[in-house]
C-alpha cells in the first residue's frame, strides 16, 4: 500500500491565517493537485479519510483548507454576504494557490463548496476539471426544509458541543453563517445562474438520490448548463455525503473521470 504523508502550512490573508493541508502520496501520477472545497458546517479535519484514500488510490497530491471563520483559521469578523459563494473565487482562491504553490488543479467540491468550485473555474482557466458532490444550484423547498430541520436540532446543547469540537469558540458563528444566510430573504433569488455558463472545463456531478438538502434538479441544471463536457451520476442509497456515504464508489467516478 503506498505511503501517503502530509504537510500544514498557515496562509496569511490580510492579517488573517488560514489553515491548508496537503496529502502526498510517495508515487504520483497527476501533477496537478485535487483542491477539495467544504461544506457550510465543514473543515479540514472533517474530510477524516478521505483525502488521504483519495490521495493513495490515484496517487495524487490532495489539498484541503479551512474557510476563513472555519475549523483551525482565524475567526470571520463579518458575516457573510449573499455573495459568499463567489467570495472563494474573487478573493480567497488566489492565496491558496500562490501558498501552496500549484497552478493547474482539479477542484472536488461538497455541497456549498461545489457552488464555490463552478465560481472558480468559471474564472480561473487553470482549473483542469471540477467534481461537484450534493452542490446546490438554486434555493428549492427541499433546501429550506433541511436546514430549517437542522436548525432545531442544533438548539440541542450535545449537536452545539459537537460543532465546538470542529470550529472551538467559532461555532456559533458556523451555524449562522449557514442557517441565517440560507433562510434569509436576500439570498433566496441566488443561483448559479450568472457564473455557470462560464464553466468550460469537464465536470462530473455526483449527487444521493436521497440528499435531504436538494433534489436531482440540482445535478440535472448543473450538468445542462456548464459550457464543458458533463457527466452526471446519481448515488442510489444515498444522501447529502457521499464521500463519507459511498466513498469508494465515489473516487471510482472520479478516477474514471481523471
Amino acid at each position: 500500500m503506498s505511503t501517503v504523508t502530509s504537510e500544514e502550512l498557515f496562509v496569511d490573508v490580510e492579517g488573517a491565517a488560514i489553515y491548508v493541508k496537503k496529502w502526498i502520496p510517495e508515487t504520483i501520477k497527476y501533477t496537478s493537485p485535487i483542491v477539495l472545497m467544504h461544506d457550510s458546517l465543514g473543515c479540514v479535519d472533517l474530510w477524516r479519510d478521505f483525502p488521504e484514500q483519495l490521495a493513495r488510490s490515484l496517487s495524487c497530491i490532495v489539498i484541503a483548507y479551512d474557510r476563513l471563520g472555519f475549523g483551525r483559521s482565524s475567526e470571520n469578523k463579518n458575516n457573510p454576504s449573499v455573495n459568499f459563494v463567489w467570495d472563494e473565487a474573487d478573493f480567497y482562491f488566489s492565496y491558496i494557490k500562490s501558498a501552496a504553490q500549484f497552478s493547474t488543479y482539479y477542484l472536488f467540491g461538497h455541497s456549498v463548496g461545489g457552488g464555490m468550485s463552478i465560481g472558480i473555474a468559471a474564472v480561473d482557466k487553470e482549473c483542469l476539471g471540477v467534481i461537484t458532490e450534493s452542490a446546490q444550484a438554486f434555493i428549492e423547498e427541499l433546501t429550506i426544509k433541511g436546514i430549517e430541520e437542522a436548525q432545531v436540532i442544533f438548539q440541542r446543547p450535545e449537536q452545539m458541543e459537537r460543532l465546538k469540537k470542529w470550529h472551538g469558540n467559532k461555532a456559533n458563528w458556523v451555524l449562522s453563517a449557514w442557517t441565517d444566510t440560507w433562510l434569509s430573504h436576500e439570498f433566496s433569488s441566488w443561483s448559479l445562474e450568472s457564473r455557470i455558463s462560464k464553466v468550460t472545463c469537464p465536470i462530473l456531478v455526483l449527487h444521493g438520490d436521497k440528499d435531504e438538502y436538494g433534489s436531482n434538479a440540482f445535478p440535472e441544471y448543473i450538468a445542462k448548463n456548464v459550457s464543458g463536457e458533463s457527466s452526471m451520476k446519481i448515488l442510489e442509497n444515498c444522501g447529502h455525503v457521499p464521500h463519507k456515504e459511498k466513498m469508494d464508489e465515489v473516487i471510482y467516478h472520479i478516477k474514471l473521470f481523471l
